[in-house]
C-alpha cells in the first residue's frame, strides 16, 4: 500500500515507521521543514522514543519511508491516509481549537483521489469525524464519503517514549460512518501493525471494530477520563486522609486488594498531552457530566495545595528559596505539556518565594528557556517540592539541598529514612 501520514510528531512519526517497517510505501508530510530534513536524512527528529532512531534509519535506507512538507506529493494515490495533527483545548473556556486539524483537513481534502481510507487517530470530541470532519472533506474535494472515499476515526491510545510496545499491547480500536468503511479499516491496520497475544481480553488482541465512528471517540475519552476521575478521587481522599491522621497509602493499598477497587495515587498534579486534556473534550459534548467536571477542578487545585503544605511548614513562604524538583510533566519524560510544574512555579511566587527549577533532563539553559531559574544540587535552599518522579530523586538526603527545612513530596518518591532530621511532608499522608 501507499500510505500518508499527516503530521510526522511524537506519534505521527513512529507510526509513519511502523507502517514502512511493514514494507509499505510511506509518505509523511509535516509542516516543519526541519523535521522533514532530519527523517529523509534517517535521523530522529526528537529523542526519547525507545527503538525509533534505529526504525528510521533502517526504513528510509530501504526507501519505504521519506517525508515531504507537500500535501500534492504524498496524497494522490493513497489507499490510506492518517491523520495525528494536535488538537488543542483552550485553557480558560475548555472549548476546542481546531486550527491545524481543519487546515490539514482542507490540505489532505484538495488532494485527496478516489479509493482512499481516511482514518483520524487524533483524539476527538464526540461527533466530530462525521458532522465536521465529513462535510469539509467532501465540499473541497467534490468526492462523496461511502461511495468515493471512507472516513474512520481510530485513536492512537500510546504513550510517549514506548508507543512500538503500546502498539502492540492494546487492541486498535475503529469506527467507520459505515460498515464498509469499518471493514476496509480493519483491514488496513491488520495490515500495517503487530499485536501481541492477549489471552486476558474477551475479544483477543487486535483490531476491533466498535461500531461507528462515535463509539471509538467515546471510547477514547473514556479511557482517559476514568484516570481522572479516579485521580481526582484518589487526591480528595488523600487530602482527607491528611486532616485526620491516616496515611491514604495503606487505605489505597487494602482497598486494591480486592478485584473491584482499583484506586490511583493522589499526587501534586495530573499532567500530559492526555489527562488534562481530554476530559475537557468530553465536557464539551457532555457538559452535564458533573462528576467529570469536578474531578478536573480537584486535581487542577493539588498544585496550589502542595505549596500551601510547604507554606504551612515553613510558617508562610515569604522571602524562603523553594526548588520544584522535576520539570516534567512524568518521570523518565522530557516532556512538559500540562506539566504541574508551571502552577507550582507560579503558586509558590504569588506566596512570595524564589523559587528554582531543577529536572536532570532538562538543561539551564532550557530551563530558562521556560522562564525558570535553574537549580544545581549543593546550593542553599529552604525548602523543596518534588513535581516529577524521576529515579534521581528517590534516593536524595538533606546533604543534597543544604539548609533544607522542609520537603514536600508531591509523588511520594523520596526515602523517608533519609529525611528523619527534615520535616518530611506526602501529599495524603499526616
Amino acid at each position: 500500500m501507499k500510505i500518508t501520514v499527516v503530521a510526522l510528531g511524537k506519534i505521527g512519526l513512529p507510526l509513519a515507521v511502523q507502517f514502512a517497517s511493514k514494507g509499505h510505501e510511506v509518505v509523511g508530510v509535516d509542516v516543519n521543514q526541519n523535521v522533514v530534513d532530519l527523517v529523509n536524512a534517517g535521523t530522529e527528529p526528537f529523542p526519547g522514543e525507545a527503538h525509533l532512531a534505529g526504525k528510521i534509519a533502517e526504513t528510509t535506507a530501504a526507501g519505504t519511508l521519506r517525508a515531504t512538507t507537500d500535501y500534492g506529493d504524498a496524497v494522490p494515490g493513497s489507499d490510506a491516509v492518517v491523520i495525528v495533527v494536535p488538537l488543542f483545548v483552550n485553557d480558560e473556556t475548555w472549548e476546542p481549537d481546531f486550527g491545524w486539524m481543519d487546515s490539514a483537513t482542507r490540505s489532505l481534502a484538495e488532494h485527496l483521489t478516489p479509493g482512499t481510507l481516511v482514518s483520524y487517530e487524533t483524539t476527538l470530541p464526540v461527533g466530530t469525524t462525521r458532522t465536521r470532519w465529513k462535510p469539509l472533506i467532501e465540499e473541497i474535494s467534490g468526492l462523496t464519503e461511502g461511495k468515493d472515499f471512507h472516513l474512520v476515526f481510530s485513536p492512537e491510545r500510546v504513550l510517549t517514549g514506548r508507543v512500538f510496545e503500546d502498539l502492540r499491547k492494546y487492541p486498535k480500536l475503529v469506527g467507520g460512518l459505515s460498515e464498509e468503511g469499518a471493514q476496509k479499516a480493519t483491514e488496513f491496520y491488520r495490515a500495517v501493525l503487530d499485536f501481541d497475544d492477549r489471552p486476558d481480553l474477551p475479544r483477543g488482541n487486535g483490531v476491533w471494530d466498535l461500531g461507528s465512528a462515535e463509539a471509538a471517540e467515546m471510547a477514547k475519552l473514556a479511557e482517559t477520563t476514568y484516570r481522572d476521575v479516579n485521580i481526582g478521587l484518589a487526591n480528595q481522599f488523600g487530602r482527607f486522609a491528611a486532616e485526620n491522621g491516616i496515611d491514604v497509602y495503606q487505605v489505597i493499598e487494602a482497598s486494591n486488594s480486592q478485584p473491584y477497587s482499583h484506586i490511583h495515587r493522589p499526587g501534586i498534579a495530573v499532567g500530559g498531552h492526555c489527562i488534562p486534556v481530554y476530559p475537557r473534550l468530553y465536557l464539551w459534548t457532555d457538559p452535564q457530566a458533573t462528576v467529570v467536571r469536578a474531578a478536573r477542578e480537584a486535581n487542577m487545585d493539588m498544585p496550589a495545595y502542595t505549596v500551601g503544605l510547604a507554606g504551612g511548614a515553613l510558617g508562610g513562604l515569604a522571602g524562603k528559596t523553594v526548588v520544584v524538583l522535576g520539570a516534567s510533566y512524568r518521570g523518565k519524560v522530557k516532556e512538559t505539556a500540562f506539566s504541574g510544574v508551571f502552577p507550582t512555579v507560579a503558586a509558590l511566587r504569588e506566596a512570595g518565594a524564589t523559587v528554582l527549577v531543577h529536572d536532570p533532563m532538562y538543561t539551564a539553559e532550557e530551563l530558562a528557556g521556560y522562564g525558570f531559574d535553574a537549580y544545581e544540587f549543593g546550593g542553599a535552599v529552604d525548602a523543596a517540592i518534588v513535581q516529577a518522579d524521576h529515579p534521581e530523586y528517590a534516593g536524595l538526603t538533606p546533604s543534597d539541598l543544604p539548609g533544607i527545612q522542609a520537603l514536600v513530596d508531591g509523588r511520594n518518591v523520596t526515602d523517608p529514612a533519609n529525611w528523619d532530621d527534615v520535616q518530611r511532608i506526602v501529599v495524603g499522608k499526616s
